[in-house]
């Protein structure tokens, strides 16, 4: 635990040694060990497994691994479904949302990482890169011929299979035999008590709706709330000790991972943009939205926000767990501004109970 830790990063100069950006801890939760999503584009499976295993510890449990891949593999195969059943007129790729791990763990189970890496003998690491063309070819294939048989599971699950390895029926864990369904049950966590949530204006506030992001196959819902809302319940989650899966865009000059710093600086060409704190632009709700609908923000990349910092002049950042392996400084965390947050989220997801109490009744969660 990151409990109230000043962390100085310091740079070498010609003319000396100057003081960069000093963070201090305010609030900080439990967390598992950074872990890296390779040449894969699972970001959702990794940011929210590590969600869960914070969860878990929230809850008194022990630290667990989680297997990433487990969910990833059983969400493929719901992804081929509905490519198959809209005749290919659908999102067939690596991505993924939070609320897909959440359906995974519900109807699929779980499992150790110990027990299902994902990985074959051999592999030093994730690479999803010829698995999904071979997954994509396969499902295009069939509806060339415009008639699936039923076997086209089968062959979809062999193939995957052979890149991922084939998940256990039933496994020791720890003296215990379990399946994936029974040691999802051991766990403890309900499906059941997590909510989502965005902020745009081309849907009302205070409903519940389908975020038109390409990744979200299974037209997952989302509370839409004013962006202030969105804010307030990263500050309180974290503050009564619950972690955030957060969505968003990750394309912009101030986010950087190799600095830990993600920012939306006035003057993004400044040689010092990550050396020390600067002015960062004004985000409202109009220009939310105006980058959402420019595709100027897009939700392609997923991360888990584990605790909130201080910079050296007292504005806040949301520090956030990568996985992109220990880079940076800050060992694969990212301190996230609040004014990077407020532009840059497209979705969160958290527990029930993480909601300040007045947006729940306002939204009768």
């Amino acid at each position: 635990m990151k409990k109230h830790i000043l962390l100085l990063l310091f740079c070498t100069v010609s003319f000396g040694l100057i003081a960069q950006y000093e963070f201090t801890m305010v609030h900080d939760c439990n967390c598992s060990p950074v872990k890296s999503q390779d040449n894969t584009g699972t970001c959702w499976s990794f940011a929210t497994s590590s969600f869960l295993e914070s969860e878990l510890m929230r809850l008194g449990k022990p630290e667990y691994d989680l297997s990433e891949m487990f969910f990833v593999r059983n969400i493929y195969l719901k992804k081929a479904e509905n490519y198959l059943l809209r005749h290919g007129k659908a999102q067939f790729s690596q991505g993924g949302l939070s609320h897909d791990v959440i359906s995974a763990f519900k109807y699929g189970g779980a499992v150790p990482e110990a027990v299902f890496s994902g990985k074959q003998d051999g592999d030093l690491q994730h690479d999803h890169g010829e698995l999904a063309v071979a997954l994509k070819g396969m499902l295009d294939a069939l509806i060339s011929k415009k008639k699936v048989s039923d076997k086209w599971r089968a062959g979809f699950e062999a193939l995957m299979n052979a890149y991922l390895g084939t998940p256990p029926e039933k496994f020791t864990f720890e003296g215990k035999e379990y399946t994936p369904a029974s040691f999802a049950g051991h766990l403890g966590i309900d499906p059941d008590d997590y909510v989502s949530f965005t902020s745009y204006t081309h849907h009302p506030f205070g409903e519940k709706i389908v975020l038109e992001i390409p990744d979200n196959y299974a037209n997952g819902g989302y509370y839409n709330v004013p962006m202030d809302d969105l804010l307030a319940i990263t500050d309180f989650a974290v503050e009564k000790g619950y972690s955030v899966a957060w969505d968003g865009d990750v394309s912009e000059k101030g986010f950087s991972s190799k600095n830990g710093i993600a920012i939306l600086p006035i003057d993004t060409k400044r040689k010092d943009l990550f050396e020390k704190p600067s002015t960062e632009t004004h985000v409202t709700q109009e220009l939310r939205q105006l980058t959402f609908q420019n595709y100027s923000t897009t939700d392609d990349h997923l991360m888990h926000i584990t605790g909130v910092a201080k910079d050296q002049n007292g504005e806040k950042y949301y520090y956030t767990k990568n996985s992109w392996g220990a880079i940076s400084p800050y060992q694969g965390y990212v301190h996230m501004s609040a004014p990077y947050f407020r532009l840059k989220t497209v979705g969160l997801m958290v527990h029930k109970n993480a909601v300040p109490l007045e947006i729940r009744q306002r939204l009768g969660i």
